[in-house]
């Protein structure tokens, strides 16, 4: 008996098989892939004054570069510059904001600042504040902020390290967490 035909009919069904095997499976592959999800605008080297529901300044921002996702109405910002002001008739100045990245919720009341974060303002009789962190999250609205990473709060004279932060930006009150040392520097009267 010659096996020759049988097997070469068998080789031939399996790569028929195989070959409609891949074939199948390239149209599901091709169903499955999503295409990269796309903003639905793009801001490059803008400035921008959000309002609260009153119709006052909530905050500023800044940036070279804001997407805005179409699905959650969210923005993200590279390297973006927050002006956050104070209480109407304070003396201190505007609170600002800068950091690697900033995302704000659809409504803009949350902006989360991550990447070295560092916030500026002067209190009223004029002495500087800084905090510094990786994460930030600010409350525009409330002007309160929060971190649960390492902070770093500098005033003159007074150098604060510790873990977690609760902030109310209108009073400049930083409280610190967790882990906390204080190191006192000399100033220059």
């Amino acid at each position: 008996m010659n096996w020759r035909p049988i097997l070469i009919a068998v080789l031939a069904l399996g790569a028929f098989l195989s070959g409609w095997a891949l074939w199948s499976q390239r149209d599901r592959d091709k169903d499955n892939r999503t295409a990269p999800k796309r903003p639905d605008y793009v801001l490059h080297d803008f400035r921008l004054v959000v309002l609260n529901d009153e119709g006052r300044k909530a905050f500023t921002v800044s940036a070279p570069r804001l997407n805005r996702d179409p699905d959650t109405e969210t923005i993200d910002i590279v390297t973006p510059l927050f002006e956050i002001p104070p209480k109407a008739g304070s003396k201190a100045t505007p609170w600002e904001v800068r950091s690697r990245t900033g995302w704000i919720d659809a409504k803009g009341e949350e902006l989360r600042l991550r990447g070295d974060v560092h916030a500026d303002s002067t209190n009223a009789s004029g002495k500087p504040i800084r905090i510094a962190t990786e994460q930030l999250n600010v409350f525009p609205d409330t002007k309160r902020a929060t971190s649960a990473t390492q902070v770093t709060v500098t005033h003159p004279g007074l150098i604060l390290n510790g873990r977690g932060l609760e902030a109310d930006l209108n009073a400049q009150r930083v409280t610190l967490q967790n882990d906390v040392k204080a190191r006192y520097e000399r100033t220059a009267p």
